[in-house]
């Protein structure tokens, strides 16, 4: 079966865990991706603990079904080697602050020269413009400065920091993977590459869309917890049980309110939905109605009242759910933790023709290196004394 990135070279230059989560995205559809990596020791992401059978947990969760290929990029020598292969290659994702690899002399306007088709795909923090693209950051960083962070948590509390890196994830990773995508098909039209300049703090600043649109349209400032969608109303909320777990209620449409009140036993709280001088009376005591049982009563009762009420999960929890497991969202990788098999998620992107192929295969550092060596028209001389010079 051909995939939709079959024939694709992907030269990943980038570590850690969002550039390298962009590239699993193309290999899942079919990129050869090559991860070009420092030599003997490989990625930093190789090495953070928890380490299970020789390499990172984190490092599982985002490298599959790559080639690794070791290359001192600082070396002429390596200079060279990386120009050949980028030269054969038709998207290279660079991680680095802006200028590292223009200083290197591998920058995208040097190495267009010997092959105008290239997509270079720049993912840094804050871009390869403006008054900070030289600052270093990481998620929570960027999340500061987008103002999200700061409407993210309860009312009157401390914000709350996620456990997914907005900026990085939902933010870097997805629209890299869009900007190489439109450049691929740009290119089918026009027969040249491009550079995509992507960063994460813009790529945050898109998420509050409607925030940014509910503050200027209503005139005025946001405030934490205190919003149609975070907390503001009883119909969206989140609720305590009496054995310390917790539910979400989503009600927004009339339909569901009224399911959920009637079946709570507070009908009277109807025609209140969207009145906000009595939010705080119906949020208490619905919480205390909610707080009454535990979470198993609420499921039994509400899950299949179509009310927008579902309890909230642990990992454990949903990675056994008949929903998560239906669409092979969890998998299990050849290694194993403390407790079992290491879990990894699966593709969220489900093509009916051309699905997704995931391939648990995470290579060794520089596994790769004689392979892609001898495709480029070195020697086994060469190849060997790149290895005793620290090129590779």
């Amino acid at each position: 079966m051909n995939l939709p990135l079959d024939g694709i070279r992907v030269l990943d230059l980038s570590r850690a865990r969002t550039g390298p989560f962009t590239t699993q995205i193309l290999a899942d559809f079919g990129a050869e991706v090559i991860k070009i990596e420092p030599p003997v020791q490989g990625e930093p992401g190789r090495h953070e603990p928890p380490i299970l059978d020789g390499y990172s947990a984190y490092f599982y969760s985002v490298n599959r079904n790559k080639k690794s290929f070791t290359l001192n990029l600082k070396s002429e020598e390596g200079k060279q080697i990386f120009k050949k292969l980028a030269a054969k290659s038709d998207v290279i994702l660079d991680q680095f602050r802006p200028g590292v690899m223009e200083r290197l002399g591998l920058g995208y306007e040097e190495l267009k020269k010997e092959n105008n088709r290239l997509i270079y795909c720049a993912l840094s923090g804050f871009g390869n413009t403006g008054p900070m693209k030289n600052w270093a950051g990481h998620d929570i960083n960027l999340q500061s400065l987008s103002g999200l962070l700061g409407l993210t948590g309860a009312k009157n509390g401390k914000p709350a920091i996620s456990q997914v890196p907005l900026a990085g994830f939902a933010g870097g990773t997805m629209f890299a993977v869009t900007a190489i995508l439109l450049a691929l098909i740009a290119r089918e039209k026009t027969g040249q590459g491009q550079f995509c300049d992507i960063s994460m703090l813009d790529s945050a600043v898109s998420y509050l869309t409607t925030g940014i649109a509910a503050w200027t349209g209503w005139g005025k400032s946001l405030e934490m917890g205190n919003d149609t969608l975070t907390g503001k109303y009883a119909f969206y909320n989140i609720y305590e049980t009496a054995d310390n777990r917790f539910v979400s209620l989503g009600a927004i449409e009339k339909k569901f309110w009224v399911n959920f009140c009637e079946k709570i036993g507070v009908p009277e709280y109807i025609e209140l939905q969207w009145d906000e001088s009595k939010q705080e009376e119906i949020i208490g005591r619905i919480q205390e109605i909610i707080k009454s049982k535990p979470l198993s009563y609420w499921v039994d009762l509400l899950e299949n009242e179509d009310s927008c009420f579902t309890p909230l999960l642990t990992l454990e929890e949903m990675a056994s759910h008949p929903q998560i497991k239906d669409r092979e969202m969890i998998i299990e990788a050849p290694v194993n933790g403390p407790n079992g098999p290491l879990l990894l998620t699966g593709t969220p992107i489900k093509l009916s023709q051309t699905p997704a192929q995931i391939n648990l295969n995470f290579s060794d550092t520089g596994e790769h290196n004689q392979e892609l060596l001898l495709s480029l028209g070195y020697s086994e001389e060469e190849i060997e004394k790149f290895n005793k010079q620290g090129i590779i």
